[in-house]
């Protein structure tokens, strides 16, 4: 840190930016480092965006946050959570051949924890050495509401629903605070906050980055019927591959459904029903219908009918 003062903190929304800053730039090169196309700072933008609108909805109920007494810094909290919540993607290959890349359960969120801690307290050294004021600097129980916010984007699979959902979510004892449900919620409120189209949109990146062995093909036009420059054996495959992804779009989509009353049980009962009737406004029967009906999902679905739903070029153009 320069010892000229217009480059020390004020603030503790200050020392937020320069974090933040730090972890735009982190992210910005894990992009390019490991091909990345959904974990991306457009979608910590978008998780901080939708977390914003979740924390003013709550808002509007002081009890809500009751147990906080610091709004603003709360709010710092909840965007720099957002912000930083994927800063490591930690992918392993695959032990089988022709099988996407996986992220270990935890593992990013851990690696992701402790790249920023590192960078946060040797921060908060500095400003300490500055003889700043204590209240410029991140507490152990801020450095406790993040960590927990982003250990609760930890998604887990669930094989009956065939679905994903965040266990974090479900823990009772002890209860898990307001920052930590909020951004749990906003990282998979793509669909019950912005609708079908992006749902879409953040499907086929998700693939896109799971499948680098298929990139190369699905983004350009050596699949189309036309051209015979791919093995039918491969092509098989990355049909089979969508299909999964297809089904899954759908039944996480019924997941995220089923599961919102639950997830929302901690907040008052008037701000449940905002959050259900105005924030999560396409997160209802009507959406996963029309969900399902666009979406290709039978055996006998061709490559090219995938191919001409997802449209990969689209999106990532």
């Amino acid at each position: 840190m320069n010892d000229d003062k217009k480059e020390i903190p004020q603030s503790f929304a200050e020392i937020v930016q320069l974090v933040e800053q730090f972890a735009i730039e982190e992210i910005i090169k894990e992009t390019k480092q490991k091909k990345l196309y959904y974990h991306t700072i457009n979608h910590a933008y978008a998780v901080e965006r939708r977390a914003l609108i979740i924390f003013q909805a709550l808002e509007l109920d002081p009890e809500n946050f009751q147990e906080l007494k610091n709004i603003e810094r709360i709010k710092s909290l909840i965007q720099l959570s957002a912000i930083t919540h994927d800063l490591v993607q930690e992918y392993v290959p695959s032990d089988e051949l022709y099988t996407p890349r996986r992220r270990p359960l935890g593992l990013s969120e851990k690696t992701t924890i402790n790249k920023l801690f590192a960078y946060i307290n040797n921060l908060n050294q500095k400003l300490m050495n500055q003889k700043l004021n204590s209240s410029v600097c991140f507490t152990k129980q801020d450095l406790k509401i993040i960590s927990q916010a982003i250990r609760a984007t930890i998604c887990n699979y669930d094989s009956k629903q065939d679905s994903i959902y965040q266990p974090l979510l479900y823990q009772s004892r002890p209860k898990i605070s307001v920052v930590a449900r909020i951004i749990g919620l906003a990282d998979l409120g793509t669909l019950g906050m912005e609708g079908i189209e992006a749902y879409r949109r953040e499907s086929v990146l998700i693939f896109l980055e799971e499948n680098p062995d298929l990139t190369p093909f699905l983004l350009s036009n050596c699949l189309e019927p036309s051209t015979q420059l791919i093995a039918q054996q491969k092509r098989e495959e990355i049909r089979r591959r969508l299909l999964k992804s297809a089904r899954l779009l759908v039944n996480f989509a019924k997941g995220r459904e089923a599961r919102l009353h639950q997830e929302i049980q901690d907040f008052t009962a008037a701000s449940q029903l905002i959050l259900q009737e105005q924030v999560f406004q396409y997160l209802n029967l009507k959406t996963i219908q029309a969900l399902e009906k666009q979406t290709p999902t039978a055996d006998n679905v061709t490559l090219t009918e995938l191919l001409n739903y997802f449209q990969f070029s689209k999106y990532v153009a």
